[in-house]
């Protein structure tokens, strides 16, 4: 039987790339988006994934959204909570505003998605619960406390949602990719972007690829044991 996935943020940057493998690996694949029309259009035409355009950062979006989804796929089996923003600012600077949209979408929004799904997922025995958190939320990082506190918030729910889910077949699993080469990064000035390459001892950008493929793994019966981790894609850029 052909299991079915959602990816949240699933037609741009590292989302794209998630949605494609988990395609490829025969899953039927739904991808969120949250604004850009023309982007997601030309996404599902490229690849047949259709695209679903909702904001998690409201719960009753996203349940209508899912139920959307399982009507047309059927129940969801994995989910890979991608979707995220940045405001960036140095804390001084910072307004509540900008704290709140990115508490909203990438904590509030991993809450958002995953609780409608999860009784499904408890009643059939299974699930794939997976969380594309950051580096910087593993390390901190200058002017993102905002984006730091959410991706490190979103480590602390795939730890508790692994105990919870255990005993029911689900897995619940968190990712934390470094810098990698999706259109935002490559927008950054180049001697930025050489600034954080430097920093990176294999002396490259990830690939959106990557990541996909611990997300594949993650979302494989392979998979079973491996519950409340954190994979980090970082090419060794350690921290602490």
């Amino acid at each position: 039987m052909t299991r079915t996935a959602l990816v949240t943020g699933g037609s741009r940057g590292i989302g794209a790339a998630i949605s494609k493998a988990l395609k490829a690996e025969g899953y039927d694949v739904a991808a969120t988006y949250a604004g850009n029309d023309e982007a997601a259009a030309s996404f599902t035409e490229e690849t047949g994934i259709k695209t679903y355009k909702w904001d998690v950062a409201n719960y009753d979006s996203s349940k209508e959204g899912i139920a959307q989804v399982e009507g047309d796929l059927g129940p969801i089996d994995v989910v890979v909570a991608n979707a995220g923003i940045t405001r960036d600012a140095p804390f001084h600077k910072m307004t509540p505003e900008q704290w709140q949209q990115v508490i909203d979408t990438n904590l509030t929004g991993v809450f958002n998605t995953v609780h409608p799904i999860w009784p499904g997922m408890r009643e059939r025995k299974f699930g794939r619960v997976i969380v594309i958190s950051s580096l910087n939320g593993q390390k901190g990082q200058f002017a993102q406390t905002n984006y730091a506190a959410t991706k490190a918030g979103d480590i602390g729910i795939v730890r508790s949602l692994a105990q919870e889910g255990a005993r029911a077949g689900i897995t619940a699993n968190a990712i934390c990719p470094g810098y990698v080469a999706t259109e935002m990064v490559k927008a950054i000035p180049e001697k930025v972007r050489d600034a954080i390459v430097s920093q990176i001892p294999v002396g490259r950008l990830g690939e959106p690829e990557e990541i996909a493929r611990c997300v594949t793994f993650l979302a494989s019966d392979d998979a079973g044991f491996i519950n409340g981790s954190t994979i980090s894609a970082n090419g060794a850029q350690f921290f602490g």
